[in-house]
């Protein structure tokens, strides 16, 4: 058998080893995943608030409660993360933001929102159904790409 055949093999069979640990790792994260959800859910409470300000930033940076800076592993420190400052009574708090419904939080506005610990998880506005984001005009590149790409049936029609 010739060397360079070997040497895919062995390249294959490792690449298959690092496939099936990945499918394994990625099934216990999952579950571990669902877990927590779980558990966010049972501890969500419903605040009325002002949101005073929304920036993604680092945690050490964020004004968070020491212990938060504490538990959090070292290497997660430097990450930024979507904050919400908001007043909540008579307090101004520093919370951390679903990052699915970030852009759904609006500025200076009054909103009811599912708070988990210091996690915001849901987001309702307060006068007329949900909080509703300023969409961004498009430049005219943009929109000459969707329309060609509407043309080609590469994007469905809205």
């Amino acid at each position: 058998m010739p060397k360079i055949a070997i040497i895919l093999i062995i390249i294959a069979i490792v690449l298959i080893g690092i496939i099936v640990a990945l499918y394994f790792l990625g099934k216990r994260a999952q579950k571990k995943q669902a877990e927590q959800q779980e558990q966010i859910n049972a501890a969500k409470q419903t605040y009325s608030m002002l949101i005073i300000d929304k920036k993604r930033m680092k945690l050490k940076d964020a004004g968070l409660p020491a212990i938060v800076l504490e538990q959090t592993p070292k290497l997660l420190r430097g990450q930024k993360l979507p904050i919400v400052k908001a007043k909540v009574g008579p307090q101004v708090l520093s919370l951390i933001c679903d990052e699915k419904i970030f852009d759904q939080v609006p500025v200076k506005k009054e909103v009811k929102a599912a708070v988990s610990g210091i996690y915001i998880v849901e987001v309702k506005g307060l006068r007329g159904g949900n909080a509703k984001v300023d969409t961004k005009k498009k430049s005219r590149f943009k929109q000459a790409v969707e329309r060609l790409q509407e043309k080609a049936g590469a994007k469905p029609i809205k």
